[in-house]
């Protein structure tokens, strides 16, 4: 009989990882030999595979998505590896295996585990899950001050270990609304660089405009309460440019509200990237409604208050490895969406950031006793993302945080329902509409 020879292609970049703490090459290593506890060692923003004969271990982090599809040659198995859905396809279709695709049959990794794969042919063994990064729950006390001054200690951490990793004269621009996030993000991306000694001037507040919609306002009012106007760079796009078949190709997904906020994202990224050809970092605030569990539970039938605050990064890995409701193709939560930022900046050319993705931010998260401090009100939930974030600014850069009413990202650039009559709103429709392009 003859042996199987398997194949693993590895389609991600390297050149594109940010690992502070270590080599890619010493990273991989981490993740093909060593303990979850070392692999949650990996500092940085990163998508990592691995082989050792027929085994292959994959881990990524949560601001990165990482896929993978296993082909079947005569010689035997090929794991194709990437960040994209379109790339395996490509391949496959190059080396003549394109019958075999579907986007339903690529698998997504899922953020904080180590996925095991044997390449050994048919049947395919199940792949195996171990997690790597398991914070603390409600470690925090029930105190809005300490749980600002750690947040946002976390939060400038984090700001100052990317800001110190990058070229010394290269501008940053923060995605900004004048919201919680964006804000908070903008904030300290300001003190840290002032604190650093970097100059500030390579700083902008770049703010999504189609002309009616209501965050240039708040914007505007967020910057000039607090003497930096100055920072405030908007970038004016029109509706007709919105374009549903484009964000679902570069999207790769087909969630309405993903949807929705990769059009705002590509509206942003490819306005600042006609204005300035050369720019090369953007800092976002993806992440952050997650974070401090900020999402309107009456629009979801399947939620409810006690889901939200009693499982680990709901929000974050959505209800998780080995639950039914887990996709294989997408996984769950911010693990999945994260696309919606990730992609549209990579496809301007972009590197992006945020804070509110690294561990470290997290884990103060989960640190909080959201339960406690709500006594299972809704509303009361709702109201501590502002608290805790305007207690955190003021504690570290003694800054008194504008916090306005809460909005959506992609509809605060233009009202909801324009950008609903331009784009359309129903999930079946954009399913049929993104897998149609592989028929």
């Amino acid at each position: 009989m003859d042996e199987y020879i398997e194949q693993l292609i590895d389609l991600t970049d390297p050149a594109t990882l940010r690992l502070r703490n270590m080599t890619v090459e010493e990273a991989r290593a981490c993740v093909l030999h060593g303990s979850a506890d070392a692999v949650s060692e990996i500092d940085g923003s990163f998508a990592l595979v691995a082989r050792d004969g027929k085994r292959v271990r994959m881990a990524r982090s949560l601001d990165r998505p990482m896929r993978y599809f296993l082909a079947k040659r005569r010689e035997g198995p090929a794991l194709i590896v990437s960040d994209r859905i379109d790339a395996i396809h490509q391949y496959l279709r190059a080396q003549g295996l394109d019958r075999q695709f579907h986007p339903s049959y690529t698998r997504m990794v899922p953020a904080h585990y180590v996925v095991e794969l044997q390449l050994v042919g048919c049947p395919d063994p199940d792949p195996t899950y171990t997690r790597f990064f398991t914070p603390t729950r409600n470690a925090l006390p029930a105190d809005l001050d300490v749980i600002g001054r750690s947040y946002i200690g976390a939060l400038a951490d984090e700001t100052a270990k990317w800001l110190g990793g990058l070229p010394e004269r290269e501008p940053v621009g923060v995605c900004f609304s004048g919201g919680v996030d964006s804000g908070s993000v903008f904030l300290t991306v300001y003190h840290v660089m002032r604190k650093l000694g970097l100059n500030p001037a390579r700083l902008k507040a770049f703010t999504l405009n189609f002309g009616d919609g209501p965050d240039l306002r708040q914007a505007r009012e967020f910057l000039e309460r607090l003497g930096l106007g100055l920072f405030l760079e908007t970038i004016e796009a029109d509706p007709a440019s919105l374009d549903a078949a484009e964000t679902l190709c570069v999207l790769e997904d087909y969630k309405p509200l993903d949807v929705e906020c990769a059009s705002m994202g590509l509206a942003l990224c490819r306005g600042v990237r006609t204005r300035y050809p050369e720019w090369r970092f953007l800092v976002d605030g993806d992440g952050g409604d997650e974070n401090l569990k900020d999402y309107p539970i009456e629009e979801n039938p399947e939620l409810t208050i006690r889901s939200v605050v009693n499982n680990l990064m709901l929000y974050q890995e959505g209800w998780g490895v080995g639950r039914i409701k887990h996709s294989l193709t997408y996984s769950g939560g911010l693990s999945r969406s994260y696309a919606r930022t990730y992609a549209p900046a990579r496809h301007f050319g972009f590197e992006g950031f945020s804070p509110f993705t690294r561990p470290a931010v997290i884990s103060v998260a989960e640190g909080i006793p959201f339960t406690t401090l709500s006594n299972m009100s809704v509303d009361r939930l709702y109201s501590l993302k502002g608290e805790i974030a305007r207690r955190g600014i003021m504690a570290h850069f003694g800054v008194d945080m504008p916090v306005f009413t809460k909005r959506r990202f992609q509809h605060g650039a233009i009202p909801v329902e324009h950008l609903r009559r331009r784009l359309g709103a129903l999930e079946s429709d954009y399913r049929q509409q993104y897998l149609a392009t592989y028929q």
